[in-house]
Order: structure tokens, then C-alpha cells, then sequence
């Protein structure tokens, strides 16, 4: 059964689910625990670590399903990233770096609480209403094993919660006529994407391929000349969030408002706890 939520309750669901997720990818746990299954560079860390449930998948694949890297930088470690080490060994050491990051931002007393098994069963249960069609990255992650220990479990409904929105936002992306790098520019623009500084250091893009398709936005009339968004451009990314809302809505529906509600008070003080301890670098979101 499925209820109508207020607007916009999933994405705030979402938004502090997602650090919960994504907190190891910015933690020496998880280049520890790479480095010694053989893997040492960061971005190819990077990219095994999240395409791993896919399998050995070549670099045409995860150029794909992850949309906002330069193909030449995934060419450059992927599959060659696969002959060190397979994908089960990679994800035993994501496994493990997820583990030690949690621990780590939270500590044992918080992860053995009833709090975190709490919001582990409806995170999970949210899961129970998501779709794998034209959801690849979901989809492999759906088939993994739901882990035993409630902070697991709850990181890999995250997981599952995070790439299940993130699939369908490409959707609206591609809908939305924006290509990885304009999707991108124009994140940035908004104040919450990652900083330029930050996009070409990890997605592999050069500060020329930035500029150009800065100017293909100016002419769409999406962007000014200063780089900001112009009214067009504000109200594409609006309706790029609301339609990416309307194809995330299932999980958040079948969990109920207060369901949400619950979820939501405490992943965010999860959240807020990881942020505290400085999970992000400082630098990484923003326009700047």
C-alpha cells in the first residue's frame, strides 16, 4: 500500500541518507583497504569500488552508468583494474573500508545502538519498492547480499536507495537534453554540486572541456555570462529535480510518511554526526 507524501519529503529522505552512503568514497579506510588488494590509485579505486556489483564490466560500460567521468579517464583503468584485482575482492575491501569509516565517524556505541537498527529496517524497507528496469547500477546492487550488522545493512539500503535515484536522474538528464559535463556545469551552478576544482580532479575533464560546455549553456540561454544560471537555466534544474522526485517516488511511498518522517530524524542525526567529524573535504561542493 502506498500513500502520498508531502513534496519534496523523499529527496529530503534522501539527502541525508546519501552521506551515510557516500562517505567512504572520501575516506582513507577505503584507499587502505584497496591498496592492499593491490589497487593504489585513487580514481581507480574509485571506479572498481562502484562498478564491482556490475561484474567485469568494460570501460564503455561504466562510462554509461556513471554519466559524469570523461570516457578517456575510465579507459585508462578499467578493465586493466580488474587483472589486479576481481570484482569479489573488491568488494570484500569496500566491504571492509565502509566497516572501519563507520566505526570510525560514529563509533561502536552509536553503530550498536537500537537508533541504527531502527533506521536500518525502514531504509531496507523502503528498498522493497524500487524498480530495477533501465537501473543498472541499482539493479547490480539490488543482487548482492544484505548484509548481517545493522550499520551494513543500513549503509547498503543507502546504497541501494542512492543508486536507484541516481539511475533515473540520468534519465531525466538525458530527457533534459544535458550531456555529462553540461549536467554537471550546471549542478555546480546551483551552489550544491561539486566545485570545478573538484569535477576535473576526479572526473577526469579538462578546464577547456568545461569552458565549452559552459558556452553551448550560454547559448541555450541557460547560463550568463558569469556563469551563473539565468532564470531558464534555474527552472531546467527545478524540473530536472522534480521529474528525478517523481521517478524516485516509489520507495519513499511504500515506506509511508511516518515512515519518512522516522527514516529521515535519524539518518539526519547520522548525518550530521559524519559531517561533524569531517567526512567531506571542505572544498569539494560549492560554486567556488
Amino acid at each position: 500500500m502506498t500513500t502520498v507524501l508531502p513534496e519534496r519529503a523523499g529527496r529530503r529522505c534522501h539527502n541525508v541518507l546519501n552521506p551515510l552512503h557516500s562517505c567512504h568514497y572520501f575516506s582513507p579506510d577505503l584507499g587502505r583497504e584497496l591498496a592492499a588488494v593491490g589497487v593504489t590509485d585513487p580514481r581507480a579505486a574509485y571506479l572498481a569500488v562502484r562498478s564491482a556489483a556490475m561484474g567485469a564490466v568494460g570501460a564503455g560500460t561504466v562510462t554509461a552508468a556513471f554519466h559524469s567521468f570523461r570516457h578517456e579517464l575510465v579507459a585508462r583503468h578499467v578493465p586493466a583494474v580488474w587483472r589486479t584485482a576481481s570484482p569479489e575482492t573488491v568488494l570484500g575491501a569496500r566491504a571492509r573500508a565502509v566497516d572501519a569509516t563507520l566505526r570510525r565517524l560514529l563509533g561502536d556505541e552509536v553503530l550498536a545502538s537500537a537508533e541504527v537498527a531502527e533506521a536500518a529496517r525502514l531504509a531496507l524497507r523502503a528498498t522493497e519498492a524500487c524498480t530495477g528496469a533501465a537501473r543498472p547500477l541499482y539493479a547490480a546492487h539490488a543482487d548482492l547480499p544484505v548484509p548481517g550488522e545493522p550499520h551494513l545493512m543500513l549503509w547498503y539500503a543507502a546504497t541501494l536507495l542512492r543508486e536507484h535515484r541516481g539511475d533515473g536522474h540520468l534519465a531525466v538528464l538525458l530527457g533534459a537534453e544535458l550531456d555529462p559535463l553540461e549536467a554537471l556545469v550546471t549542478h555546480t551552478a546551483t551552489g550544491k554540486g561539486m566545485t570545478p576544482k573538484w569535477v576535473l580532479a576526479t572526473r577526469g575533464w579538462r578546464r577547456t572541456d568545461w569552458e565549452a560546455a559552459a558556452d553551448r549553456l550560454r547559448e541555450r540561454g541557460l547560463l550568463d555570462a558569469g556563469g551563473e544560471l539565468t532564470p531558464d537555466g534555474v527552472a531546467l534544474r527545478k524540473e530536472v529535480e522534480a521529474a528525478t522526485d517523481r521517478l524516485d517516488a516509489a520507495p519513499y511511498e511504500h515506506l509511508g510518511a511516518a515512515g519518512v518522517d522516522r527514516l529521515t530524524e535519524l539518518a539526519g542525526g547520522l548525518a550530521r554526526k559524519a559531517l561533524a567529524a569531517g567526512v567531506f573535504p571542505a572544498d569539494a561542493f560549492g560554486t567556488g
